[in-house]
Protein backbone atom coordinates (compact mmCIF):
# COMPACT_ATOMS: atom_id res chain seq x y z
CA UNK A 1 0.00 0.00 0.00
CA UNK A 2 1.66 3.18 -1.21
CA UNK A 3 -0.60 5.45 0.83
CA UNK A 4 0.13 3.74 4.14
CA UNK A 5 3.91 3.88 3.58
CA UNK A 6 3.69 7.55 2.69
CA UNK A 7 1.55 8.36 5.75
CA UNK A 8 3.95 6.45 8.01
CA UNK A 9 6.86 8.43 6.54
CA UNK A 10 5.04 11.71 7.19
CA UNK A 11 4.38 10.68 10.81
CA UNK A 12 8.09 9.94 11.19
CA UNK A 13 9.06 13.28 9.58
CA UNK A 14 6.69 15.18 11.88
CA UNK A 15 8.19 13.54 14.96
CA UNK A 16 11.71 14.52 13.88
CA UNK A 17 10.95 18.13 12.94
CA UNK A 18 9.57 21.10 14.82
CA UNK A 19 7.33 23.24 12.64
CA UNK A 20 6.21 26.51 14.23
CA UNK A 21 2.44 27.01 14.60
CA UNK A 22 1.42 23.51 13.43
CA UNK A 23 1.15 19.97 14.69
CA UNK A 24 -0.62 16.93 13.32
CA UNK A 25 -0.88 13.22 13.80
CA UNK A 26 -3.19 10.22 13.84
CA UNK A 27 -6.02 10.35 16.35
CA UNK A 28 -5.48 6.64 17.13
CA UNK A 29 -2.89 4.07 16.15
CA UNK A 30 -5.72 1.94 14.72
CA UNK A 31 -6.46 4.35 11.86
CA UNK A 32 -3.51 6.16 10.30
CA UNK A 33 -5.84 7.69 7.68
CA UNK A 34 -7.63 9.97 10.18
CA UNK A 35 -5.59 12.71 11.85
CA UNK A 36 -6.15 15.75 13.96
CA UNK A 37 -4.18 18.87 13.19
CA UNK A 38 -3.60 22.00 15.22
CA UNK A 39 -2.79 25.46 13.93
CA UNK A 40 -1.87 28.36 16.17
CA UNK A 41 -3.10 31.63 14.71
CA UNK A 42 -0.24 33.53 13.10
CA UNK A 43 1.11 36.74 14.66
CA UNK A 44 -0.19 40.06 13.36
CA UNK A 45 -3.47 38.52 12.18
CA UNK A 46 -6.90 38.56 13.83
CA UNK A 47 -6.32 34.84 14.52
CA UNK A 48 -3.23 35.50 16.67
CA UNK A 49 -3.02 33.25 19.74
CA UNK A 50 -6.03 31.20 18.69
CA UNK A 51 -5.74 27.43 18.66
CA UNK A 52 -7.59 25.92 15.70
CA UNK A 53 -8.31 22.20 15.40
CA UNK A 54 -8.52 20.47 12.05
CA UNK A 55 -9.89 17.11 10.92
CA UNK A 56 -7.60 15.47 8.37
CA UNK A 57 -8.67 12.46 6.29
CA UNK A 58 -6.27 10.77 3.91
CA UNK A 59 -7.89 8.95 0.99
CA UNK A 60 -6.66 5.45 0.11
CA UNK A 61 -5.21 7.02 -3.08
CA UNK A 62 -2.96 9.39 -1.10
CA UNK A 63 -0.50 10.89 -2.15
CA UNK A 64 -2.06 10.85 -5.61
CA UNK A 65 -5.26 12.37 -4.24
CA UNK A 66 -5.41 15.30 -1.80
CA UNK A 67 -6.29 14.82 1.85
CA UNK A 68 -9.62 16.19 3.03
CA UNK A 69 -9.06 18.84 5.67
CA UNK A 70 -11.73 20.73 7.59
CA UNK A 71 -11.64 23.17 10.49
CA UNK A 72 -13.27 21.75 13.61
CA UNK A 73 -12.90 25.15 15.29
CA UNK A 74 -15.26 27.86 14.06
CA UNK A 75 -13.40 30.62 12.24
CA UNK A 76 -14.41 33.88 10.58
CA UNK A 77 -12.70 33.79 7.19
CA UNK A 78 -13.79 34.33 3.57
CA UNK A 79 -12.22 31.05 2.41
CA UNK A 80 -13.51 28.80 5.22
CA UNK A 81 -17.23 28.12 5.52
CA UNK A 82 -19.38 27.38 8.55
CA UNK A 83 -18.92 23.61 8.04
CA UNK A 84 -15.13 24.08 8.20
CA UNK A 85 -14.51 23.44 4.52
CA UNK A 86 -11.47 25.25 3.11
CA UNK A 87 -11.19 26.86 -0.31
CA UNK A 88 -7.52 26.28 -1.13
CA UNK A 89 -6.30 25.36 -4.60
CA UNK A 90 -3.80 22.73 -3.43
CA UNK A 91 -6.64 20.82 -1.76
CA UNK A 92 -8.52 20.77 -5.05
CA UNK A 93 -7.23 21.14 -8.62
CA UNK A 94 -3.63 22.09 -7.75
CA UNK A 95 -2.84 19.02 -5.66
CA UNK A 96 0.49 17.34 -6.30
CA UNK A 97 1.92 14.12 -4.81
CA UNK A 98 5.03 16.19 -3.98
CA UNK A 99 3.01 18.02 -1.32
CA UNK A 100 3.08 16.79 2.26
CA UNK A 101 0.67 17.41 5.11
CA UNK A 102 3.16 19.88 6.62
CA UNK A 103 3.22 21.89 3.37
CA UNK A 104 -0.58 21.87 3.31
CA UNK A 105 -0.83 23.07 6.92
CA UNK A 106 1.69 25.83 6.20
CA UNK A 107 -0.44 26.83 3.19
CA UNK A 108 -3.48 27.05 5.47
CA UNK A 109 -1.50 29.34 7.79
CA UNK A 110 -0.63 31.44 4.76
CA UNK A 111 -4.34 31.61 3.90
CA UNK A 112 -5.06 32.88 7.43
CA UNK A 113 -2.39 35.54 6.97
CA UNK A 114 -3.50 36.49 3.46
CA UNK A 115 -7.16 35.61 2.66
CA UNK A 116 -8.29 35.36 -0.96
CA UNK A 117 -11.56 37.32 -1.13
CA UNK A 118 -11.73 36.77 -4.91
CA UNK A 119 -12.43 33.04 -4.44
CA UNK A 120 -14.60 32.96 -1.30
CA UNK A 121 -16.63 30.20 0.28
CA UNK A 122 -18.27 32.93 2.36
CA UNK A 123 -19.11 35.82 -0.02
CA UNK A 124 -20.51 38.05 2.75
CA UNK A 125 -17.28 37.80 4.74
CA UNK A 126 -15.28 38.44 1.57
CA UNK A 127 -17.23 41.65 0.94
CA UNK A 128 -16.59 42.85 4.48
CA UNK A 129 -12.89 41.99 4.06
CA UNK A 130 -12.75 44.05 0.85
CA UNK A 131 -14.87 47.00 1.97
CA UNK A 132 -14.26 47.36 5.70
CA UNK A 133 -11.03 45.70 6.88
CA UNK A 134 -11.41 47.09 10.41
CA UNK A 135 -14.81 45.44 10.81
CA UNK A 136 -13.46 42.20 9.34
CA UNK A 137 -10.51 42.18 11.75
CA UNK A 138 -12.76 42.99 14.71
CA UNK A 139 -15.17 40.15 13.85
CA UNK A 140 -12.37 37.65 13.17
CA UNK A 141 -10.71 38.54 16.50
CA UNK A 142 -14.03 38.14 18.29
CA UNK A 143 -14.57 34.67 16.79
CA UNK A 144 -10.96 33.72 17.60
CA UNK A 145 -11.46 34.78 21.20
CA UNK A 146 -14.84 33.04 21.41
CA UNK A 147 -14.05 29.73 19.66
CA UNK A 148 -10.28 29.25 19.37
CA UNK A 149 -9.00 29.66 22.91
Amino acid sequence: MTSLKRIQQEIKDLKNTTIPLVSAGPITNNNLYHWEGTIIGPDDTPYEDGIFLLDIYFPKEYPFKAPKIEFKTKIYHPNINSQGQICLDILKNEWSPALTIVKVLLSIISLLTDPNPNDPLEPNIAQIYLKNRDLYNKQAKLWTYKYAE
